[in-house]
């Protein structure tokens, strides 16, 4: 279970208050408009920021004050930030102290076979694969997407949605999915929340 107590932090003069729940295996989306605090949820669970108040609770632990390195999150951004010039093999290792089964990863993501290939070869919705597959190799229990399928085709994107789904659930991952796009909370929200001057509000789906 995570759970986002009361969280409170301040940016220009505006005071965002975050309260959200959910359970292993489910997606939350976040909605609203630009610049109505979204992303600086993202940024206080990661531990971009620091808040003034409130807690942070995964599975009965308390992590607000966890350093950022400790914390048990993998995070996914419109940019997928390969390197143009390594292969995926090597993008998916690069930096990666411990052992995986590459080939079981990429075949989760529907990329089994490409570890040779280079970005420039892959299509955009490959390559947001490859970057949800970096994702995966943390093994974190918190995933955060931020609007990352928002520059794709609306079947690509479609298909990277059902794949975090399965993903979700396969995993008992606790998933957190910011977006502007209604079609894409219908397809895989389990619960809907709505950023609504400066506090984050619980929406019906």
């Amino acid at each position: 279970m995570l759970t986002v107590s009361n969280l409170k932090y301040i940016y220009n003069q505006i005071t965002y208050q975050y309260s959200l729940e959910l359970k292993e295996g489910e997606i939350v989306a976040v909605m609203g408009e630009s610049g109505s605090g979204k992303s600086t949820l993202l940024d206080l669970l990661c531990g971009f920021l620091t808040p003034l108040s409130g807690t942070i609770m995964l599975n009965n632990q308390e992590i607000s004050k966890t350093p950022l390195k400790n914390r048990d999150i993998s995070i996914l951004f419109q940019n997928d930030n390969l390197f143009e010039h390594l292969s995926i093999k090597e993008n998916l290792t690069i930096g990666v102290k411990k052992d995986f089964d590459l080939t079981k990863i990429l075949k989760e993501v529907g990329l089994n076979g490409y570890e040779n290939k280079t970005p420039d070869q892959l299509s955009g919705g490959e390559q947001q694969r490859v970057a949800l597959a970096r994702t995966l190799i943390r093994e974190s229990k918190i995933l955060l997407l931020d609007e990352p399928f928002s520059a794709l085709d609306t079947k690509n994107r479609h298909l990277m949605l059902e794949l975090v789904k399965k993903i979700t659930v396969s995993k008992n991952l606790h998933t957190i999915f910011i977006t502007h796009n209604k079609e894409d909370v219908s397809m895989i929200a389990d619960k809907v929340y709505q950023m609504s001057k400066g506090v984050l509000l619980p929406q019906s789906i």
